[in-house]
């Protein structure tokens, strides 16, 4: 049996799964965390590999989605958020070498739009835009079936769009970014400036508040969290509205953690790109939904970019 593993890399755990070629589940998954006391995260991702390995058969290919500016291209991850080891690293070598198959590696948050494509909301449809909104915004654009990437790999920061010139300073080092305004974060950064402007909430004096916090707030009738939402949908809908502007999909899906807030900013959203939208033929045919695929978003980008490879230059 041939058999493609799949590899999903984030700042505070490490998945693989090994699927057999022609199926979607697979035959044996493993999760680790990234950081350990005395085994460098890149060591504890070959160890993490090789835990999954199948015993019979054959590995066609390791494909790895994974944060961060990388080159998809040339296999380096420029950085990776909260792996501070992981800068210019060349993982597809340095895999390539330790497992002798070829690797494949992808941006998580484009993967998640090629998994969502291929397995899960996006399954039919031929132009799409995928946002995972969670800490922070990242996304994915599919055009005419194919992953768009860029000159260099870097193409569909969508979370990276200016919204507010001079706005709040985001993670990226710029400002007024929609990730700054609109992700987890944003929302929480904005929900502490007005609880410090002596706004009132129910929040004063909650310790620890997050993204989450803030939705129980907003469902349970607080005015300030209710409107935090508001005001976050209705800046993803008008970055929403430049996307169709430029790359005409037919269906947006949204991921992340903050998309199962759903019911607190969809409306907002919704109208956002009614009232900004240039005409009223991008909206016919279009779809805006939920992700599928929640948490195995990556693993699932990883196994459809293995199958595929269709970007490995080489």
């Amino acid at each position: 049996m041939i058999f493609h593993i799949a590899v999903d890399v984030g700042g505070t755990q490490l998945r693989a799964a090994c699927y057999p070629i022609d199926q979607n589940q697979p035959s044996q998954i493993a999760r680790i965390s990234t950081a350990h006391p005395s085994i460098p995260p890149y060591t504890r991702l070959e160890q993490l590999i090789q835990s999954v390995w199948p015993n019979t058969g054959s590995v066609e290919s390791i494909a790895v989605a994974a944060p961060g500016p990388l080159d998809p291209y040339e296999g380096i991850i420029f950085e990776a958020p909260n792996i501070p080891d992981w800068i210019d690293l060349p993982i597809r070598n340095l895999l390539e070498k330790r497992f002798q198959v070829p690797v494949a590696l992808g941006n998580d948050a484009n993967l998640a739009a090629l998994g969502e494509w291929m397995f899960g909301a996006g399954r039919s449809h031929h132009y799409i835009i995928y946002l995972t909104i969670s800490t922070g915004i990242g996304g994915g654009v599919i055009i005419d079936d194919r992953l768009l990437l860029g000159k260099h790999g870097l193409a569909a920061e969508l979370g990276h769009v200016t919204i507010i010139p001079e706005g709040p300073m985001c993670g990226c080092g710029q400002r007024g970014h929609l990730e700054a305004i609109a992700s987890g974060t944003g929302i929480t950064h904005w929900v502490a400036e007005q609880l410090g402007n002596g706004v009132p909430s129910v929040l004063h004096n909650t310790p620890n508040i997050n993204a989450k916090v803030i939705a129980e707030a907003a469902r349970a009738g607080d005015q300030l969290s209710q409107a935090a939402f508001t005001r976050a949908g209705s800046f993803i809908g008008l970055a929403i509205t430049n996307y169709l502007h430029i790359f005409n999909p037919t269906i947006i899906i949204l991921g992340g953690g903050v998309s199962h807030s759903w019911d607190l900013f969809i409306e907002p959203l919704r109208s956002a790109i009614r009232q900004n939208v240039m005409n009223p033929h991008y909206l016919g045919d279009l779809t805006i939904t939920k992700a599928e695929l929640s948490d195995d978003a990556g693993l699932f980008g990883a196994l459809a970019l293995a199958r595929s490879q269709n970007f490995t230059r080489r």
